[in-house]
């Protein structure tokens, strides 16, 4: 059989759920990575100056937490945690101030403590498998990472055709040169990257090159009709 595989429609309880809500106000949701949580509150201003209302600060190094408190002094930003990977990080991140907690691939003890403390959840689901696993979990968008590797759009769509109503996060290989293919996606709900918040950036203080990439960023995903 050939043709194009079509994308359903997006559901109308998963797309009002929180989180759904979240990233429907955040299309381009910045994988931050700082070493100090000064490094954090520079960068959440910088992301606000461009447009970009959110920041996934991620437990990669051994300011996540911290950087994660500091920045919630930055106005108009909500900050998640990212790379959480064990229950231990739920709750540092939890206590921290962590709206969210996106996690590199799927962990059930991960995913139920997120929930217990009533913080959204964002695991990563690469196929079917993992997929079904979030489900029972009543998760409904779930990050697809990393993406570029696991074939991107064309796969997206294909799970899509089997989970009907399930959203997801592309992450990992999106940039400023592909962020329009995949916003295109109805059933993706957000993009995730690093393009904006590269650590050169980040290291060199370019907070105004992070505030210009982050401003293209957005000005794409309206484009997009984001």
């Amino acid at each position: 059989m050939t043709g194009t595989i079509e994308t359903p429609a997006r559901d109308d309880t998963a797309a009002q759920s929180p989180l759904a809500a979240l990233l429907a106000a955040n299309p381009v949701v910045p994988v931050v990575v700082v070493d100090s949580a000064e490094d954090g509150v520079n960068v959440g201003k910088a992301l606000v100056a461009g447009g970009i209302t959110t920041a996934e600060v991620t437990f990669r190094t051994a300011a996540g937490a911290d950087a994660i408190r500091a920045m919630q002094e930055v106005e108009d930003l909500t900050v998640g945690a990212g790379t959480v990977i064990n229950t231990a990080q739920v709750e540092a991140a939890v206590a921290a101030g962590a709206k969210y907690i996106v996690s590199p691939g799927f962990s059930a003890d991960v995913v139920r403590a997120t929930q217990d403390a009533g913080v959204l959840s964002l695991p990563a689901c690469s196929d079917a498998s993992w997929i079904m696993a979030a489900l029972e979990l009543g998760i409904n968008t779930v990050k697809f990472f990393p993406a570029s590797v696991n074939g991107g759009v064309p796969v997206i769509k294909a799970l899509s055709a089997a989970f009907p109503g399930l959203g997801f996060v592309p992450t990992g290989g999106v940039n400023a040169d592909n962020l329009a293919d995949y916003l295109s996606v109805d059933v993706i709900r957000a993009c995730g990257g690093s393009w904006m918040v590269k650590k050169d950036l980040v290291s060199a203080g370019d907070w105004e090159q992070i505030t210009r990439l982050s401003a293209q960023a957005i000005a794409i995903a309206k484009e997009c009709g984001r």
